[in-house]
């Protein structure tokens, strides 16, 4: 099979991704073997192809957004046939016995490993995924549709609820895209109030075309006090602005898993009158059947641009560049 491997960290303008080819993957006995139909690219690809993450698998396929059908599976492996779509997360396997594990908090697990980052994402014709980590797809939307949902989705919708927002809440976004806007949606559709604060005109523009209240540059305060915001934008600069922007007792969650050098925060600026900083790690499967289930009851939508497979450079380059709101999603099967 042809996959995409990441030959040697560094910036995206400097192709560090190389084409290659590779047996196809045999599945591990708990493991389904996965035809790629599509692959989503998320700003998490761009952290491990920059080397913004430590590598952990030396000339790892990125891809973590994958959706695709069931080629094969392990021995032990029951309750799949061959065809099924599935998809497969950033959240690819806990040791389900640590006390993280045990209490629910499973995005915690001190030995969880990562699609894409541990083991071979879907920058590809072929992965595999635990069967166990392994979501069965709603029918409604097609591949291209559901394969942002699968981390950005699953991310916003976890780091939305780590703002605690009150019903009705007001709720600030700094960073829209492929995240951000379909946490957006999310909170509009449980009722709260949105504010946008982004760089991007394109996505400004989206942000308000999707039932935004307000959408502004990131330069520029809320029009009014929020209850929550979420920091999509990995950029540590903006969490000292996030928290002045909150009313008091209002909670701040960084969605990333990579964020610039916070700087100093003023106390009484920032975070008396009990004001709240929270960082977002990873997800556990529950919340991802969750968002999976209230995306298709309330028809969240992914802004989408396709990709061939075998662009998935330009893809990150153009991410990083910020030159398309929405998500990318690759597609094809690099033949």
């Amino acid at each position: 099979m042809r996959a995409w491997t990441v030959a040697r960290p560094g910036p995206v303008e400097a192709d560090p991704l190389r084409l290659v080819e590779r047996p196809v993957p045999v599945p591990r006995t708990d493991e389904l073997l996965v035809r790629v139909r599509a692959c989503g690219v998320c700003r998490t690809d761009l952290h491990v192809t920059e080397g913004d993450l430590p590598v952990r698998r030396p000339g790892v396929t990125p891809g973590h957004e994958v959706v695709g059908e069931v080629a094969g599976w392990g021995a032990g492996v029951t309750g799949f046939a061959s065809g099924d779509r599935v998809g497969a997360a950033w959240l690819r396997r806990t040791d389900g016995t640590c006390a993280y594990c045990l209490r629910g908090a499973e995005n915690l697990c001190p030995r969880s490993e990562y699609t894409g980052w541990d083991a071979d994402g879907g920058y590809a014709q072929y992965t595999t995924v635990p069967a166990d980590f392994a979501h069965r797809l709603p029918g409604a939307l097609d591949d291209v549709a559901l394969a942002p949902l699968l981390c950005a989705g699953i991310i916003g919708y976890r780091a939305l609820r780590r703002t605690s927002l009150p019903p009705g809440g007001r709720l600030g976004l700094y960073g829209f895209g492929g995240s951000a806007h379909l946490c957006a949606q999310v909170a509009l559709a449980q009722g709260a109030t949105v504010h946008v604060l982004t760089r991007g005109a394109e996505a400004r523009r989206l942000a308000l075309a999707l039932g935004a209240a307000s959408a502004r540059d990131l330069s520029e305060p809320p029009p009014e006090p929020l209850d929550g915001a979420v920091l999509f934008a990995p950029v540590g600069g903006l969490v000292p602005v996030a928290l002045r922007a909150l009313d008091r007792g209002g909670v701040l969650a960084v969605a990333g898993i990579h964020l610039s050098d916070v700087p100093a925060l003023d106390y009484e600026r920032e975070l008396f009158y009990e004001r709240e900083l929270r960082s977002v790690t990873s997800n556990t499967r529950d919340d991802a059947r969750e968002f999976l289930a209230l995306a298709e009851r309330c028809r969240v939508r992914a802004t989408t641009h396709a990709y061939p497979m075998s662009e998935a450079p330009r893809a990150l380059r153009d991410l990083k560049a910020g030159r398309f709101d929405g998500a990318a999603v690759l597609v094809g099967d690099l033949s």
